[in-house]
């Protein structure tokens, strides 16, 4: 029987197969941990790694051991307190003696959570899964750029996992070959002149031991070549192809007016941030114009983007009129998967709603493939959000959603673009 050992220097990931088994098997636990995160964080360190933690009674396994067998009769104590059939009541809590907080047992122990760290792209990974660009449709195949990966024959390095049977088996049989033929003629060659010899009256003896100490020599040199060498072992080889898939675009509009406070501002950043996040990670050479408005609306770079305090009144229209002049300058429909997120306290000039309405109605929503609107508020919806809620009866390509807190940007993200059922 063969032992394939993997013995090769892997200094900086020695257990990264036991690693990607271990997250694979616990995702469910792992990405409620990364999901829990995403609020917690500054809007700096937001695509940083993760230190996760996992309840011990969710990491325990199934253990195998010898049982007590046969037939057994044993006397147990009775007691004067219970009788088949009674239901015990559960023991009151708040018995413990620690000084801490909440409940406590006086008795018994336990075990901390498993705690473990997780990479930056191993967190983005988790935080993007199942994500995707609704309703993208192939227009010209020459910019926007998606991986597969695909089989790329064999290799001599791998992971053990990999390991192709046949194809090592077959090397190792050309290497046999290769290394015990000459001996196995030469062998044949000795063993029918010692047959002659043998059979040959007056043979000399001298040379019929000769030929006997030649013949054990070659067989055991024979017999030394090993069944199967790491030189054999093939490994099933696997590469990613770029696939060239429609070229898009992506139009984030954020309401920077001074009925945003802070709070409000923060949470629209960490909302365009995720999205600039998974969609800079997903797609290649995808465009992102980034569009902010009060009064008036500009485009701008991704550092104003986030980062500028300007401020001012609310007139959402400008923003919408900036976005179609752009789309029509740059980025025709015939050509261009477009794309739009906006998001806003809900606070508009009460006139300018319905012109927001009509706009998006007669020039936005016939070219778009998807527009995402999130309003971030406390407060009862305004105009803009029920003009905006109307369009979903005409429309099925604008999508109207409402954040009140950090805790509700995650999930928000994630019904937005989750992946649609094929």
């Amino acid at each position: 029987m063969a032992n394939f050992i993997d013995r090769r220097l892997n200094a900086k990931g020695k257990s990264t197969v036991n690693r990607q088994r271990f997250i694979n098997r616990y995702k469910q636990q792992i990405k409620k941990s990364v999901s829990d995160a995403v609020t917690r964080r500054s809007v700096t360190d937001v695509d940083k790694g993760e230190k996760i933690g996992i309840p011990t009674r969710d990491i325990t396994e199934p253990s195998f051991h010898q049982g007590k067998g046969g037939v057994r009769e044993r006397v147990h104590p009775g007691n004067d307190q219970f009788t088949r059939g009674d239901k015990i009541e559960r023991p009151p809590s708040g018995n413990g003696q620690g000084a801490g907080q909440g409940d406590a047992s006086d008795s018994g122990e336990g075990e901390d959570d498993f705690v473990f760290q997780i990479s930056k792209d191993e967190y983005l990974e988790l935080l993007f899964e199942d994500l995707e660009l609704p309703n993208l449709q192939n227009n010209r195949l020459n910019k926007l750029v998606e991986y597969q990966v695909y089989r790329a024959g064999f290799s001599n390095e791998g992971v053990p996992s990999n390991i192709n049977i046949v194809r090592s088996l077959r090397s190792s049989l050309a290497r046999r070959i290769a290394m015990s033929s000459s001996k196995k003629k030469e062998l044949n060659k000795l063993i029918i002149e010692l047959e002659e010899l043998e059979n040959t009256p007056g043979a000399e003896t001298e040379r019929i031991l000769f030929l006997k100490q030649e013949i054990t020599a070659l067989k055991q040199k024979i017999a030394k070549v090993p069944f199967i060498d790491t030189f054999d072992l093939r490994y099933n080889n696997f590469a990613k192809r770029e696939i060239p898939s429609s070229q898009a675009v992506m139009f984030c509009i954020m309401d920077v007016s001074g009925s945003m406070d802070q709070a409000t501002k923060d949470m629209a950043k960490r909302f365009y941030i995720l999205l600039y996040l998974f969609l800079t990670r997903t797609y290649k050479n995808l465009d992102v114009v980034y569009i902010r408005h009060h009064t008036q609306a500009k485009e701008v770079d991704e550092h104003e983007f986030f980062y500028s305090q300007e401020t001012g009144g609310t007139i959402v229209s400008s923003a919408l009129k900036l976005m179609h002049q752009i789309q029509k300058e740059r980025y025709p429909e015939n050509e261009w998967n477009i794309y739009a997120a906006q998001a806003s306290d809900g606070d508009n000039w009460a006139d300018d709603s319905p012109g927001c309405k009509k706009l998006l109605e007669t020039k936005l929503l016939p070219v778009v493939r998807y527009f995402s609107y999130i309003e971030i508020t406390n407060r009862a919806h305004q105009t803009l959000w029920r003009e905006y809620e109307s369009l979903q009866k005409d429309f099925d390509n604008i999508a109207v959603q409402h954040i009140k807190q950090a805790e509700d940007i995650y999930p928000v993200f994630r019904e937005l673009f989750k992946k649609q059922a094929v």
